[in-house]
């Protein structure tokens, strides 16, 4: 479906041409016929499935299509549609990708979340906005000075509603939705990545007649992204990310762990082998965040390392590769991870390590997807040793498993190193080709990791 077939006006068709917008993503296509005809919808979309197109499309057309009535006495500043968001960086993003799509149709578009420039938002407000676009907090604590008004309401949307349950932001969700205009004066769309109960009990309470909009996750991420999944020791890890790094470059990499402990020793060990690399966590000061994430963004820094709590909210484009270097605990956060990359269409690289503390994970995750990741077995090459004198951090026992004393199980390697080869020493494809780039940094102090003796693979025969 085009863009062009839609009931769209001029100026909203204007913005999409400058984005570069031809054809609708599976998402915008059964979407945009409800919304654009004015029905509540509740969609489930993952990260760069084209969701905010969607929604801020049919936010402008029906701003459009209906001009406010010229109001006499006193205005209040009172905004016409409010978008909300979990995240500063997904509202931050949801603005940017306003301005380009709104850019002719001639609406004031604000965006307000905590952390930073209080004062200065405070006052934006006060001269007037016809978009609001907001995280929860900040919102409510605007709204109680009475700054705004939210009865002249026209539209609502409420992004990523699943992660905003996560956060403990469903009280002020509640909060604002019982204060703005009835449910039956507006029009409401909400985004989530599972439309689970809890979800759909909000879309019933506050919205009218939402109309559900599913699409599987496997179909939203599997067909663009290619899935490795490499069984390794987690003292090897580390090994093996280097030997990754070197022979397969990528543009931008997002490296996944399930604690900020490990996103912190992971940056500090890349940036001693000359990568430029940064890690954010939860407890980043904001401004400080604001421009790590600018400067992975912008191409200043190559790889960027995040715990699930520290990422949420992330939108960059041109993500080409991303590493579990931890097996993610939950289902969902695996799809939100891999969902980085292969956004709007494009491929993208998902490489997963699993090692005896995380590997049980694997299970649900292949439930969810309906599909085996598929396995690829390193070469002893591709494990390269860090450069000499690089700090040894002291391991911290992590994972469900971490109480056991043998490692192993039905997905992991054992604790004495990465297991033997089905394939009998036969090498298998060595994953994602499409980095690669000579001279890149760490080339020079790293070498391949040589097997200390009698720990060789075992023979086709099962001699060692």
């Amino acid at each position: 479906m085009e863009f062009e077939s839609l009931p769209i006006p001029e100026v909203v068709m204007k913005g999409i041409r400058d984005a570069g917008f031809k054809e609708c993503t599976p998402i915008q296509a059964k979407t945009l016929p409800l919304s654009l005809a004015g029905k509540d919808v509740a969609g489930q979309a993952q990260t760069g499935t084209g969701k905010t197109a969607a929604f801020l499309i049919s936010t402008f057309t029906r701003l459009v299509n209906n001009p406010p009535q010229e109001q006499k006495g006193k205005r209040w500043v009172a905004p016409r549609a409010l978008i909300i968001a979990p995240t500063r960086e997904l509202a931050m993003q949801i603005e940017r990708d306003a301005q380009l799509l709104g850019k002719h149709c001639g609406q004031k578009i604000l965006c307000v979340y905590g952390g930073i420039d209080y004062e200065k938002q405070k006052e934006s407000i006060k001269k007037g906005v016809d978009i609001l676009i907001a995280t929860p907090g900040r919102l409510i604590d605007y709204y109680k000075q009475r700054l705004f008004s939210m009865k002249a309401i026209e539209v609502v949307v409420i992004d990523e509603a699943d992660r905003l349950f996560d956060m403990g932001f469903i009280v002020d969700v509640r909060y604002i939705m019982r204060n703005i205009s009835p449910y039956d004066k507006r029009q409401s769309m909400l985004f989530s990545a599972t439309l689970n109960f809890r979800v759909m009990e909000l879309c019933y309470e506050h919205m009218n007649d939402p109309i559900p909009i599913k699409i599987e996750p496997e179909k939203i991420v599997v067909d663009q992204v290619k899935q490795v999944l490499y069984h390794v020791g987690k003292h090897e890890k580390l090994n093996l990310l280097l030997g990754l790094l070197k022979s397969e470059t990528p543009g931008k990499t997002l490296i996944f762990t399930n604690m900020k402990s490990t996103a912190e020793q992971l940056e500090a060990q890349l940036k001693y082998n000359e990568y430029e690399a940064r890690q954010i966590s939860g407890d980043l000061h904001q401004k400080k965040r604001i421009k790590v994430l600018q400067q992975f963004t912008d191409g200043e820094i190559d790889i960027l390392i995040a715990t699930d709590v520290a990422s949420r909210g992330l939108h960059i484009d041109d993500i080409t590769h991303v590493i579990n270097y931890d097996v993610p605990q939950d289902a969902e956060d695996y799809i939100h991870r891999i969902g980085r990359t292969a956004r709007c269409g494009k491929d993208g690289d998902a490489i997963t390590f699993a090692c005896e503390d995380y590997a049980e994970a694997l299970l649900a995750i292949e439930d969810m997807l309906k599909k085996k990741i598929p396995v690829e077995w390193p070469e002893d090459d591709l494990f390269l040793e860090p450069k000499e004198g690089m700090p040894v951090f002291k391991r911290r026992r992590s994972g469900p498993l971490a109480r056991r004393r043998e490692g192993g199980d039905r997905r992991g390697a054992s604790s004495n190193g990465r297991r033997p080869r089905r394939d009998g020493g036969q090498s298998r494809s060595r994953g994602p080709k499409s980095f690669s780039k000579s001279g890149s940094p760490g080339s020079g102090p790293n070498r391949p990791r040589r097997r200390p003796s009698g720990q060789g693979r075992r023979s086709p025969s099962g001699n060692k």
